[in-house]
């Protein structure tokens, strides 16, 4: 006892000394369900919000997706250090704590979840977009949540080969990672299976975990890209990519959102967004432990066939659709969107709602069709670079 005493005397310094902010709600549930953030932290409107919004889902419910049910839980979270500091300390101190589930949001989690599940058997684990160990089985109470990024990225590459009046389009990854480069393959993938003759232009912040907090970084490199031609640019940056999206408004020209709808941030600017549904794995982990289903030992994969990726289509690219809302954000402000709630924005936002539609009615029928064929298996997408190329974008 007095072991694990000192362990987290130890944490609490750790607090104090690398900034980690802790949030909760204070309630007396049965279940008690622990998250640790990705770099970024919370408030990236795009992957760690995500996340976030399925500990929401579990806490209050939701009408998303079918009834999200109410859980009875209580939920902790805890924003890393700097470059993500602190990490597996901030996932050790909810394992003494005897929290029922604790969640890493990020493959950076992989390694530590792996050992702290080792290290403590009846607390159960999930890390969203799992690297699964090359040398060992996973665990049995822990459970990889990961998704077919390169599925999605092939559909928004597909709406920006679409789209392009230049014939140049680019690609901004946050942290140079076998990860990321699924989101590029996808990408290149979907652009040349449209149209072979188009560029594809690449980029990435940087090669650690904080290149998923560089906005800064992010707005140069789409610059740098807007000069060589390109008119749209999708990222897969996290926080980074808030730069990406602010340069094409300053451009006039178009930004691709990622995992979470990010339609909203630029009206006019973002063509589409390729949603990943973390919120959704992280409340059906949630619900598992709950009602006692919880099974580990395992990488569950979510694809475009169960909606785990897509890409998003409300009142911001496709206005023609939504006349209702529409009206409703002009005299208010607000409107609601599927997956993030209510949202409010400033008059000159409003004011730069686009007046038809950026997704068209013939774009938005060959991606569906595109979709129901990967779906079918009658289209394999390949998840490196490497292995795409104009001549045979697809397998």
């Amino acid at each position: 006892m007095r072991g694990k005493l000192s362990c987290f005397v130890v944490f609490l310094s750790l607090v104090l000394l690398t900034g980690f902010v802790l949030g909760g709600f204070a309630a007396e549930e049965e279940y008690k369900i622990g998250l640790v953030f990705d770099v970024g932290g919370k408030g990236d409107k795009s992957f760690n919000d995500s996340a976030a919004r399925g500990l929401e889902w579990a806490k209050d419910g939701s009408e998303e997706f079918g009834k999200f049910e109410t859980l009875p839980v209580s939920v902790t979270t805890i924003e890393p250090g700097s470059g993500g500091a602190g990490r597996e300390d901030a996932m050790r101190m909810m394992a003494i704590q005897g929290f029922d589930l604790v969640i890493g949001v990020g493959f950076l989690f992989s390694d530590s979840a792996v050992a702290l599940a080792e290290e403590f058997p009846s607390v159960s684990f999930a890390v969203v977009d799992f690297a699964p160990p090359q040398d060992k089985e996973i665990p049995s109470n822990l459970r990889g949540l990961s998704f077919a990024e390169q599925q999605g990225s092939f559909l928004v590459g597909a709406a920006a080969a679409m789209k392009t009046k230049r014939g140049t389009v680019g690609f901004i990854g946050g942290m140079s990672s076998p990860l990321i480069k699924k989101f590029e393959a996808g990408f290149r993938s979907g652009v040349w299976f449209i149209d072979p003759e188009i560029e594809v232009l690449s980029n990435y912040v940087g090669t650690t975990g904080a290149a998923f907090a560089n906005p800064s970084k992010g707005k140069e490199l789409a610059k740098a890209q807007f000069d060589k031609g390109a008119d749209v640019i999708y990222h897969a940056a996290g926080l980074s990519g808030a730069g990406v999206i602010a340069a094409a408004a300053e451009r006039g020209r178009y930004a691709i959102g990622v995992d979470s709808d990010q339609n909203y941030l630029e009206p006019g600017h973002v063509l589409t967004s390729m949603l990943k549904r973390v919120d959704v794995a992280v409340y059906k982990t949630v619900r598992d432990v709950v009602n006692g289903e919880f099974t580990g030992g395992k990488n569950l994969h979510y694809g475009l066939e169960g909606n785990g990726v897509d890409y998003a289509r409300d009142l911001f690219n496709q206005v023609e659709e939504f006349p209702e809302q529409v009206q409703r954000l002009k005299e208010t402000g607000k409107v609601s969107l599927p997956g993030l709630g209510q949202i409010q924005l400033p008059p000159k936002k409003v004011d730069e709602l686009p007046e038809g539609n950026l997704l068209t009615e013939g774009m938005v029928k060959e991606l569906e069709n595109l979709k129901g064929k990967i779906i079918g298996d009658e289209i394999t997408i390949p998840t490196t670079p490497k292995n795409v190329s104009p001549k045979e974008p697809v397998k």
